[in-house]
């Protein structure tokens, strides 16, 4: 306990001397994302404020609109930590038990695998199930909604590895834990995380994404082109996995991010034993001590205070979420192009703020 009340004073030190370097990581950013291309929006929160937020670059090449905090993203795998935060929600309820079997929810799926899996298992990448970006298949231009993965999946009678034995990352496994919030809660996805979560926290202009929809304030996200540099409205709203709820339909803005990550901080919906549940190893991550899935993050142990981190990609857009609850910090950054390497980007700003902070382990380590 000494040594890591000493590690978050030590710390939380370098933070305070490095308060004024925000001015640098403005500089650092508008050096790296220029005013008239794609670029990216980010937000600060230490202490219960947000220090720091801003837009850099165009959220539309064609109407040059700027981006800005309020400026909505497809946050893509970020999405995750809704779903898992709403599993823990009607836990709270008594209304679901997250080490039940997912045969309770999906009769007509294949029992070699339903009986096998829980809901723990999903959430936490252990299930073994196979990932529908393995074998799913639809024309492009027709969207492939989470019913649509389960319809694709629900007869497969083989699985990666025998559920809860090893760790592999599943979209899979979280549209089917969105297509279960749906079936407990008797609302669409949509309207379960806007009435548990948005609504609440003043989320205002958060949503999930719908074919019939047209989303407020909404980037648009763009390809380079490595031959000719330009940069290209990217096919991801073609994708037909850019829709599938649980896993990465929902859109929100950095300033609307960071009321989540302030809410998770004070226990405003969930319970503190819950986010503490979520927010430690459920599941070691194999070849990396220290490091493993709580439910929807990525957390890394290894030192203390700990970090809590994830990422999100998706057509032209790259999200990435950081955090050390114990000190009551965030970054996060939403971008609308796909070239730039986002967590590095993370990586420049800790620096900047947190000189001692060790380095990120890249999350396409422990995801590949």
């Amino acid at each position: 306990m000494r040594l890591f009340i000493l590690s978050v004073l030590l710390v939380s030190s370098a933070f305070s001397k490095g308060q004024n370097n925000l001015k640098q990581v403005d500089h650092l950013l508008d050096a790296i994302f220029p005013e008239d291309q794609p670029g990216i929006a980010v937000a600060i929160v230490k202490d219960d404020k947000t220090i720091f937020s801003r837009g850099y670059g165009i959220s539309n090449i064609i109407t040059k609109s700027k981006i800005t905090a309020t400026t909505n993203f497809n946050i893509a795998s970020l999405t995750k930590q809704f779903t898992a935060a709403g599993m823990l929600y009607l836990q709270k309820k008594g209304v679901l038990d997250i080490n039940q079997s997912i045969d309770h929810y999906f009769p007509d799926m294949n029992r070699n695998v339903s009986e096998k899996a829980t809901l723990l298992q999903l959430l936490t990448h252990r299930s073994g199930i196979i990932d529908h970006y393995d074998f799913v298949q639809v024309e492009k231009g027709k969207h492939g909604y989470a019913r649509q993965v389960y319809e694709a999946i629900k007869n497969k009678d083989s699985l990666y590895f025998t559920p809860g034995s090893s760790f592999r990352y599943s979209n899979t496994a979280y549209c089917l834990a969105g297509l279960i919030l749906e079936k407990i809660s008797g609302k669409t996805y949509k309207d379960f995380i806007r009435q548990t979560f948005f609504i609440p926290l003043a989320m205002n202009h958060s949503t999930v994404w719908n074919e019939q929809e047209k989303i407020y304030n909404a980037a648009t996200g763009y390809d380079k082109d490595s031959t000719t540099g330009q940069f290209i409205k990217s096919q991801a709203e073609e994708h037909v996995f850019f829709s599938t709820e649980g896993d990465g339909a929902i859109y929100t803005s950095v300033k609307d991010y960071a009321k989540w990550f302030q809410s998770l901080q004070h226990a405003s919906i969930l319970s503190q034993k819950d986010i503490a549940l979520a927010r430690s190893i459920q599941n070691p991550v194999p070849d990396q001590t220290g490091v493993g899935y709580g439910f929807g993050w990525f957390v890394n142990a290894r030192q203390q205070p700990a970090y809590i981190y994830h990422s999100g990609g998706n057509g032209g857009f790259r999200t990435y979420s950081f955090s050390i609850p114990a000190l009551n910090y965030l970054v996060v950054i939403f971008a609308n192009r796909s070239d730039i390497n986002i967590e590095q980007v993370v990586m420049q700003i800790n620096q900047i703020l947190f000189p001692d902070l060790p380095p990120l382990v890249p999350v396409e380590v422990l995801t590949s």
